[in-house]
């Protein structure tokens, strides 16, 4: 493991590291965000079932909005995401049917699932639709009360929603699923291996580092010992963190490590991956060439883990050998 801060580890990673101003006082003042939602420099990143609105330029930018172009757009939920380059930007939840609102859109944009768009975004730009994204699907999940099944209603600038019943009034504040990814590597005299596995449903050839959700009363460095072991069998020890990463798909945060395998046997939880295999750096990059296996998108952490392994050996780098949309 190298020495950098893990801040700017983490900020490597594709959709985090946004420099935007969260603009956090300004959530409880009203006044100041309804002059916010009607001021014209206002910008607002429209979401439209969970998919983003991104300009067929290269690179691809997020379509902004001003507040009088959402008007006829049928908006729901608007969400201050913060201030950005000076202006107060929001989310807004576009409740219209795809055919109006295609028709209704600037031309030249089109609807897509924020992780195939990819590299063709800037990262700040990802990690702002990314943060967009992550809030309105909140918003879509908790329209009722937990408690008591009213209405909610929008509160701190989208930030909270509280109960309508008089008798209840339970607040409800977003929500993250932590979730671990892990690069195991098996050493072998002074080389090494790394466990990489597929699920079944993925696209064909893709394999990938081992991931789960942390459970109720586990530590991350719990979670890791089990998932490796309860999906391939393998033991490991030697847990550090490496960075993490928003991962709103729908609403995790991935965090990562790496670990060392004690076994090299391998046996499948057979609902969980359909293939585990250790691979070499000779193996991965012979594989690739040969078109026989595809690594994780550019855009995943997933990626960056196997990317730091298979650099630090100090040959050829990762980069060198996968396309830009990745797997």
């Amino acid at each position: 493991m190298d020495s950098m801060d893990h801040h700017a580890r983490s900020s490597r990673n594709y959709f985090a590291g946004l420099r935007l101003d969260r603009a956090h006082p300004r959530r409880f003042d009203r006044e100041w965000l309804e002059c916010r939602r009607l001021d014209p420099d206002t910008r607002l990143v429209p979401i439209w079932r969970m998919h983003s609105v991104v300009c067929r330029s290269q690179p691809a930018t997020p379509l902004l909005l001003a507040p009088d172009q959402v008007d006829a757009l049928s908006p729901g939920s608007m969400v201050l995401l913060g201030m950005l380059g000076g202006s107060a930007c929001f989310a807004v939840d576009i409740e219209l049917e795809e055919s109006a609102l295609l028709e209704r859109l600037p031309s030249g944009v089109e609807l897509c699932e924020l992780p195939d768009a990819g590299v063709r975004l800037d990262p700040q730009d990802g990690a702002l639709l990314a943060y967009a994204r992550a809030l309105i699907h909140w918003h879509r999940r908790h329209r009722h009360c937990g408690d008591c099944g009213a209405r909610n209603a929008l509160r701190h600038g989208g930030h909270m929603l509280e109960c309508e019943n008089p008798a209840c009034r339970a607040r409800t504040f977003p929500r993250t699923d932590p979730a671990i990814i892990v690069l195991v590597e098996l050493m072998d005299g002074t080389d090494s291996r790394c466990l990489l596995g597929r699920s079944p449903g993925w696209p064909p050839r893709m394999y990938s580092t081992l991931a789960g959700f942390v459970e109720p009363g586990e530590s991350l460095e719990d979670a890791v010992v089990r998932e490796i072991h309860e999906e391939s069998g393998v033991r490991v020890t030697d847990v550090h963190y490496h960075s993490s990463q928003p991962w709103p798909f729908p609403a995790s945060l991935m965090m990562g490590f790496r670990a060392r395998a004690l076994n090299s046997a391998i046996d499948l939880d057979v609902h969980e991956l359909e293939d585990a295999r250790w691979f070499t750096r000779e193996g991965i990059v012979r594989e690739l060439r040969e078109g026989r296996i595809e690594l994780p998108r550019r855009v995943s952490i997933a990626y960056r883990l196997v990317e730091d392994w298979f650099d630090s050996a100090g040959g050829a780098r990762l980069a060198d050998l996968v396309s830009d949309a990745g797997g």
